[in-house]
């Protein structure tokens, strides 16, 4: 895993016998965009998390990171658990993890932890709550800002609750918690990844309601094939940002690769490397205007690493975003070559045309309305619903 260590329990076993059936690419935390827990992490908390789980097994375990801490990240216990409402699971479901056959964990800055495997068969497309009690302080939290769904935290141990009383605080962002795994019963390599920024996030899709297209398409797929979302809002190909990661040719090879049973990933990235110039804002540095042949060159680089490790990648067009508050027509000329060569070149090994699945007939460069959430650049649920519609899922 590029520019991540393992623990030895993860490092012993890494991908072997299991498929990714969730997951939430990491990155360092931001209070850029209002409150979050994230920058002063957790002290004597406990955090509960609710996660979709986009394909099923008899038995599964979960990947913690500590890849952006600053300091050794110590897990004073775990649990899984069957939800409910809210922050409640289902009674008689409530599951204590062990990592090593310990219920703690210390897991070094840098780093990534698996626990052990837990005999818990889940569905595909059922919920999972998973539950970490923070006793020690655990400074800045490695996470996912815009989870598109309800995080709680309670003060004190409540990683044994039931009910949801006691988790009083509320986040909309995923914390530490990176990977859900089963166990693999098939002889095929099944995992899909979605790849890129914000529009594979989901952002401004109904919380709560898993309206992303990468739910949406686990929905077509209904446990043939597991797909995990490797979208980060801001994320661009070419250069990192404080705020939305490391850049698309860096994480790639965390994100998507070393992805337990990965067998095809599909590329959604460019139009924040088009749009951010036209902002000034410490997420955005640096804003250097990128050219279509720049863009190219980093999406040829994901092409690269992929053949290289024998996975399938299919390259998605850039959505119509006329309208959005960074477009210009400089950008719309450089998203237009982009697509064009992402269409015709053959370099990707497949196509999904989302820029013209999406695209207003009266109006191709402007989402149609119908699809558009209210800013021109991201879909709401409907719009969502349509990119994963324009999938073939032959091609997977």
């Amino acid at each position: 895993m590029a520019g991540v260590a393992l623990t030895p329990a993860a490092a012993a076993d890494h991908g072997r016998g299991f498929t990714a059936i969730w997951g939430a690419s990491a990155h360092a935390p931001s209070d850029a965009f209002g409150p979050s827990w994230g920058p002063t992490g957790f002290e004597n908390h406990t955090l509960r998390q609710v996660v979709r789980l986009n394909g099923g097994g008899p038995a599964l375990r979960i990947r913690l990171s500590n890849t952006h801490g600053t300091r050794p990240l110590e897990v004073t216990g775990a649990t899984i658990a069957r939800t409910d409402a809210g922050a409640a699971v289902k009674p008689g479901s409530v599951r204590h993890l062990s990592f090593r056959g310990d219920r703690s964990v210390v897991v070094p800055a840098g780093a990534e932890a698996v626990s052990d495997v837990a005999a818990f068969p889940v569905a595909p497309l059922s919920k999972l709550t998973v539950t970490l009690y923070l006793a020690a302080p655990t400074g800045p939290a490695t996470g996912h800002a815009f989870a598109s769904a309800t995080s709680y935290r309670a003060v004190g141990d409540h990683r044994s609750a039931v009910g949801g009383e006691a988790f009083t605080e509320t986040s909309e962002s995923w914390f530490f918690l990176s990977g859900v795994e089963a166990v693999d019963t098939s002889p095929r390599r099944d995992t899909v990844v979605a790849f890129g920024d914000s529009i594979t996030d989901g952002t401004l899709s109904t919380v709560n309601a898993d309206n992303r297209y990468p739910d949406e398409l686990a929905e077509r797929l209904r446990g043939r094939k597991n797909v995990v979302n490797a979208g980060i809002g801001g994320n661009r190909v070419l250069n990192d940002s404080s705020c939305f990661g490391e850049r698309g040719t860096a994480r790639f090879a965390r994100d998507v690769l070393a992805q337990p049973d990965v067998r095809t990933v599909i590329v959604l990235e460019g139009i924040n490397d088009i749009g951010f110039p036209a902002f000034e804002h410490p997420c955005t540095v640096p804003t250097t205007r990128v050219t279509a042949a720049e863009l190219i060159a980093g999406h040829r680089e994901l092409i690269r690493q992929a053949h290289a490790k024998g996975v399938r990648i299919i390259g998605a067009t850039l959505l119509p975003c006329k309208g959005a508050a960074y477009f210009t027509p400089e950008g719309e000329a450089t998203r237009d070559a982009l697509n064009e060569w992402i269409r015709t070149s053959g370099e990707y090994d497949a196509v999904v045309d989302l820029d013209r699945a999406l695209a207003d007939p009266a109006d191709p460069d402007r989402m149609l309305p119908a699809y558009d959430s209210g800013d021109a650049l991201h879909p709401g649920d409907a719009g969502y619903r349509a990119m994963a519609e324009a999938i073939d899922l032959s091609l997977l």
